[in-house]
């Protein structure tokens, strides 16, 4: 299969390796969330370089982008945008927040009170605002880049699973390989704006033509079979207070046909959909306290999970 995709992503990877030194799986399941049309969650410490990668992206993707810090005294309409009353005309004018973006950086969401949070709620479902009772469509590819600091938790305020559960992929920013983080040390100080380092590799025309891609991978009933039991199994798991939803399953998929096409293949097999089993679950599961007071962790969960279904052959 000669796909447009893998060619695309490639050219991609190439441009952000340019800013980005390593953190290759945060930068390919990112990829895999932004064309399914999910949302991701980047954990990981300060000093990552999350927000000039999220920036990158952007640029590399020929995307516009806003990042917006997410602190305890920021108001809703801080990021949807709010009606300005027009002294000349005697009319409100919509003033439009950083939500109108491609790409929206939401910077330690979980500093945010949940008023502010639940503003993005209809934004994330429905790709749509509304403001004094007028729906305002966001952009075609508005996708939103949230990111967690997994250590300081004092001043939080942890995302509801109403919310948590529409993000695509919660994503593990790691510390860089020593020969990486060497690289960087290494690398010049002065460092040159992204705009002016990276060249944009895609287009519109692009983004048509790997839909269509994407569409075209074909599934077979044992794929659909194994997400159903590893979802119903996760519902079942006596460690868990709370297990896998009906839009986590659905969501497997979508990103799963990504999967296949960026690995030139029009078909998913259960490795695709065991590769995405810890982006797609690790927000989504919710430990019973006895399982978090014995230290179990949740990928240690998805591990018993995928263990204890039978794999299609």
């Amino acid at each position: 299969m000669n796909s447009i995709l893998a060619t695309r992503a490639a050219a991609i990877r190439q441009e952000i390796r340019k800013v980005i030194i390593g953190q290759e799986t945060p930068v390919e399941k990112t990829l895999i969330a932004l064309l399914a049309g999910g949302h991701v969650i980047l954990e990981g410490v300060p000093g990552l370089a999350k927000t000039l990668f999220a920036r990158t992206l952007a640029a590399t993707l020929h995307l516009s982008f806003k990042r917006i810090q997410f602190t305890p005294d920021l108001m809703p309409s801080d990021l949807i945008g709010t009606n300005v009353f027009q002294p000349d005309t005697h009319t409100f004018k919509f003033l439009p927040g950083p939500i109108f973006a491609d790409i929206l950086l939401a910077d330690e969401i979980n500093r945010t009170p949940p008023k502010t949070q639940s503003a993005l709620l209809e934004a994330m479902e429905e790709h749509q605002v509304t403001v004094d009772g007028v729906s305002r469509p966001l952009p075609d590819h508005f996708f939103v880049i949230a990111t967690q600091n997994p250590i300081e938790y004092e001043g939080t305020f942890p995302l509801p699973e109403a919310q948590t559960d529409r993000f695509l992929f919660k994503i593990k920013v790691d510390y860089p390989t020593p020969a990486d983080e060497m690289t960087l040390l290494q690398s010049s100080p002065y460092a040159r704006p992204v705009a002016e380092v990276v060249q944009p590799q895609t287009s519109a025309d692009d983004f048509a033509a790997i839909r269509r891609e994407i569409e075209a991978v074909t599934i077979d009933q044992t794929i659909y079979d194994y997400v159903l039991r590893l979802v119903s199994t996760s519902r079942q798991s006596p460690l868990l207070a709370l297990g896998a939803s009906p839009r986590a399953g659905r969501n497997w998929i979508k990103a799963a046909r990504v999967l296949a096409s960026l690995r030139e293949r029009n078909f998913i097999t259960p490795d695709d959909i065991k590769e995405l089993a810890y982006p797609i679950l690790r927000h989504r599961l919710v430990r019973k306290p006895e399982t978090e007071i014995e230290g179990t962790m949740v990928e240690q969960v998805i591990d018993q999970l995928l263990a204890s279904v039978e794999v299609p052959r």
